[in-house]
Parts: C-alpha cells; sequence; structure tokens
C-alpha cells in the first residue's frame, strides 16, 4: 500500500507546472485533458519528484470555495515537506529562481531545514542532512 498521489489547489495550472518543474526541479509525470464531474474541460496534471513514487496532483481551484483554499490548504501550517540530498545547492538553486523563504535555514536535531512557500503560498519545508 502506498500514497499514490496528493491533490494541491492552484490558481492556473502553467504557472504551477513551470515553479514545480523549472524551480522544485519536478518531473511533469501526465498533463491530460479531462472533464469536472459535470462535463466541464479541466486537465489532470502530475509532478512528481525525480525517482519518487508519490506525486502532486495539479488542480485547478474551480468555484470560490476552492479559490479560497488556494494557498492555505493547511490553514497556515507547513503542510509539505522535501527532503533533498544536498540542503545547501537546493537551497541556493531555489533562492536564485526567486523562491520565497519564510523561514532560514537552521540545523534541527534531524538535519537542516527551511520553510518555503510554492506557488500557490503554502508552506513547505526544505529538509536535508547537516
Amino acid at each position: 500500500m502506498q500514497i499514490d498521489l496528493v491533490a494541491l489547489i492552484v490558481d492556473e495550472y502553467d504557472p504551477a507546472i513551470a515553479f514545480f518543474t523549472d524551480v522544485l526541479d519536478f518531473d511533469l509525470v501526465e498533463d491530460s485533458p479531462s472533464l469536472t464531474n459535470d462535463g466541464r474541460p479541466k486537465r489532470w496534471v502530475v509532478v512528481r519528484p525525480p525517482g519518487a513514487q508519490t506525486g502532486i496532483l495539479l488542480a485547478r481551484a474551480d468555484g470560490e470555495h476552492q479559490r479560497s483554499a488556494v494557498g492555505n490548504q493547511v490553514a497556515g501550517r507547513v503542510g509539505f515537506f522535501l527532503r533533498v540530498d544536498d540542503f545547501d545547492a537546493a537551497y541556493q538553486r531555489m533562492t536564485q529562481a526567486g523562491v520565497t523563504f519564510v523561514r532560514e535555514p537552521r540545523t534541527e536535531s534531524y538535519g537542516r531545514v527551511a520553510v518555503f512557500l510554492d506557488i500557490a503560498g503554502n508552506r513547505w519545508d526544505l529538509l536535508g542532512t547537516t
């Protein structure tokens, strides 16, 4: 058993795809036309870190209720955790790409951590070894 996908509500597909693939270096696994439950067009967009099994379904907000959740899917908490092999290189690359870090790198018992915002405004931990 495994978690296959986690949905992340975004404003628009293409800027979200660019953020995850160009900035975070994820792979675009799928970008296919699809339909909402009531027959309107949408896209099925999945991104995933290289070599990972679990992916992120980039779901464009549909309606005011979903739009209000963009950037606040976990009520302002860190809700996503990205572990990298080389923390300093990832932090430098992301900073140079314009990623907003809301907490600077620090060392904890479990390794290095810094909190950043994704394109929608959700908080993520960037994690690496010391």
